[in-house]
């Protein structure tokens, strides 16, 4: 049961990893942050190593958009089924 918490608060988390990471994303793309600043270029880096390896296999799946990446999108949809089945499981 303590397992089962713990992997749905980490997906909790992770969710909102994702989330931070789309949204420092389209900051980036119409320039209201600065890439050259050292830290933002930490931040977005790091976000896009977190991120990445979930995505990544998502977006081979998914028909080429032109420009639009809805892979985060599908990526919280499956935490939240993963999350939804766990809660049901152990009954929280």
């Amino acid at each position: 049961m303590a397992v089962g918490k713990l992997v749905y608060d980490i997906l909790g988390i992770y969710s909102g990893i994702i989330i931070a990471s789309a949204i420092m994303s389209w900051l980036v793309a119409f320039g209201v942050v600065n890439v050259r600043n050292q830290f933002i270029r930490v931040v977005v880096d790091l976000l896009y190593r977190v991120t990445e390896p979930v995505l990544r296999p998502i977006r081979r799946f998914l028909p080429n958009l032109g420009g639009i990446d809805i892979s985060p999108v599908v990526a919280l949809l499956l935490i939240i089924v993963i999350q939804h089945v766990i809660a049901n499981y152990i009954g929280f």
